[in-house]
């Protein structure tokens, strides 16, 4: 007995009817759906992506002008595949979709800061939707002795370009001899902010997240070593206000007891 035709069909019809919505250029629109009908699945569908789009890389959309934004946005739709179905994961995944063009595409190669400056505007939503839950602390625990405990809503950011300036007034060839550092934080209020940091602030908010274990005594010294600092005694007072001020902003929580 054979099964029906139908199902089958139907699976074909629905496959020739997506590769048409992704492609109205490239693949011809099934037979028996009235053009009218077709139109309107096409513009409510792209629509829909590159609005969500423009809201959260609305840098990148001014920098590129109306015409390449839609094209880039043009070439996801059509090309990439993604990973989720969930729409707030939308914005990560046109991110992975420029990152498997980094060498290749036209406009990541024109624009070689692109990628990042993609990353920067991203982040933002990703901290923004991040659940995360807080370990057992002291907030008024000792930050030398014991262990200081970072917010896990407290994402230190190291970019080669200067994406914290970078828009349609400012598109740099070649990028600066440092880095920049930033601090994006997620506030009680639940806004996200960024705030440029200085390389210590950065390479010890970097070893928190790396070696949550050791006391704030033990980061410091090894901050110290691998800075080649003569004057141990000043470094570890400098770091030690530093990790009060980034107590005082809620980077850094507490403390919990550091491991032997």
């Amino acid at each position: 007995m054979h099964a029906p035709e139908a199902p089958s069909r139907l699976r074909a019809q629905q496959f020739a009817l997506t590769r048409h919505l992704r492609d109205p250029q490239g693949q011809p629109a099934p037979a028996g759906i009235e053009e009218r009908r077709l139109a309107i699945y096409r513009d409510l569908l792209f629509n829909n992506v590159d609005s969500l789009l423009a809201g959260n890389f609305p840098v990148i959309r001014r920098l590129l002008g109306e015409s390449a934004w839609k094209g880039l946005v043009r070439e996801f739709f059509r090309d990439h595949r993604c990973q989720t179905p969930l729409f707030p994961e939308l914005p990560r995944e046109f991110l992975r979709f420029l990152e498997a063009r980094e060498s290749s595409h036209s406009l990541l190669l024109e624009k070689p800061f692109l990628l990042e400056l993609a990353h920067y505007e991203w982040v933002e939503l990703a901290l923004q939707i991040a659940q995360a839950q807080a370990p057992s602390y002291d907030p008024q625990g000792d930050l030398l002795d014991d262990a200081p405990v970072l917010s896990a809503l407290a994402w230190p950011l190291a970019y080669l370009w200067p994406v914290h300036r970078i828009g349609p007034e400012y598109q740099p060839t070649v990028p600066p001899a440092e880095p920049t550092l930033l601090l994006l934080r997620r506030e009680s209020d639940g806004d996200v902010r960024f705030s440029l940091l200085s390389p210590l602030a950065y390479r010890l908010l970097q070893r928190l997240g790396e070696s949550s274990g050791l006391s704030g005594q033990d980061q410091l010294q090894a901050l110290a070593q691998e800075a080649g600092s003569d004057d141990v005694a000043s470094f570890l007072e400098q770091g030690r206000q530093l990790l009060e001020q980034l107590r005082a902003t809620g980077v850094i929580l507490g403390s919990a007891p550091a491991s032997s």
